[in-house]
């Protein structure tokens, strides 16, 4: 397995993975209806071409068994959202938007390839810090980041279709980076 930066020929394979894995990210009781709004609206193989072709945005792919097993999107910049900005503080910082596995692929080191790949690239970037949002009802995803030296510092809200759901921003600051 590779983990390895996803170009435009990619684009159809990523939504396929998206629409695949982001509904097991969504809480208990979702409704199927506004999982496939999102889906459509923001996992779409479209959305992927712009996200690739976008120079703030960085799509990293993880490649076995002669196809993509998860995906991370990396966006740059100062979140938008004031109450992200109120408690995500250090610049310049990269969001970790999105990242999904194969539900196959979990607990094979698909996914901490993918985060491991996803930091060093963010640092890379400049970065010295990385911030995202995680459903405040998905333990194992906070687990998992919290394994990578992310932790909890606020709470954002995050649509789904019509849904409000309740989320927990974290932050990993990169040691030695100064603020």
């Amino acid at each position: 397995m590779t983990v390895e930066r996803a170009d435009i020929s990619d684009a159809e394979e990523l939504g396929r993975v998206a629409a695949e894995t982001f509904p097991l990210a969504c809480p208990p009781g979702s409704g199927a209806e506004d999982i496939a709004a999102f889906i459509a609206e923001n996992l779409s193989a479209e959305r992927f071409r712009e996200y690739i072709g976008d120079s703030t945005r960085t799509v990293l792919k993880a490649v076995g068994e002669g196809r993509i097993l998860g995906y991370v999107l990396l966006n740059s910049g100062a979140p938008a959202d004031p109450k992200v900005a109120s408690v995500i503080v250090p610049r310049p910082v990269t969001e970790l938007s999105k990242m999904y596995v194969l539900p196959g692929q979990h607990g094979n080191g698909v996914s901490g390839a993918l985060m491991s790949s996803a930091l060093d690239a963010a640092r890379s970037a400049g970065s010295v810090a990385v911030w995202l949002g995680v459903n405040q009802e998905n333990a194992r995803a906070q687990r998992f980041y919290g394994k990578h030296g992310f932790e909890v510092a606020g709470t954002k809200t995050f649509m789904v279709g019509s849904e409000l759901h309740q989320d927990y921003v974290m932050l990993h600051e990169f040691s030695g980076a100064g603020r």
